[in-house]
């Protein structure tokens, strides 16, 4: 449907009277959205004398007050505890893991993450010792980062075997 001229006039109204362009091509029925955008841009219509309303007003609850925390009273003990009850700790010790004991389901933070085996088998694994620095554990970091080599310096023998090259 085309625009005639009894359409642009009830457009420039519905424009003016704030309506946005949803409800002008509502209202006028047979366009879209965008053809009243376009067609306000083309005949350069200014703003609107009043911005277009929400049909009904949003209502939006007061929030309930929070509960104030009390604190907690202190727990008292029902018996005296004598240093003759209490065990005695057994010494710790640092249980060297051994490599290929994590899978990806167990792997913490602090574990090593060097693959061990192919990936697509089901005895994939990763190292899994502890590490403090970095994803893998001293062992495997040796092997991972390498220090920078040297360049070897180009003397006469060099610098002739590479000219040969171009001869």
């Amino acid at each position: 449907m085309g625009w005639t001229d009894e359409r642009v006039e009830n457009l420039k109204k519905l424009w003016q009277d704030g309506l946005s362009a949803s409800q002008i091509a509502k209202q006028l029925g047979g366009v879209t959205r965008n053809a009243v955008i376009g067609k306000v841009h083309r005949l350069g219509l200014s703003g609107r004398a009043t911005p277009s309303k929400p049909a009904r007003p949003v209502f939006k609850a007061p929030r309930p007050a929070r509960p104030a925390v009390q604190p907690a009273a202190p727990r008292r003990l029902a018996e005296p505890v004598s240093a003759q009850n209490l065990p005695v700790p057994s010494p710790v010790r640092y249980v060297e893991e051994a490599p290929g004991t994590a899978t990806v389901l167990t792997l913490g933070a602090h574990m090593c993450k060097w693959p061990i085996g192919d990936p697509s088998s089901d005895g994939f694994t990763f190292c899994g010792r502890r590490q403090d620095d970095g994803p893998y554990c001293l062992e495997h970091a040796r092997v991972a980062y390498q220090p920078a080599q040297t360049k070897k310096r180009s003397g006469a023998n060099e610098l002739a075997r590479s000219l040969r090259r171009y001869i």
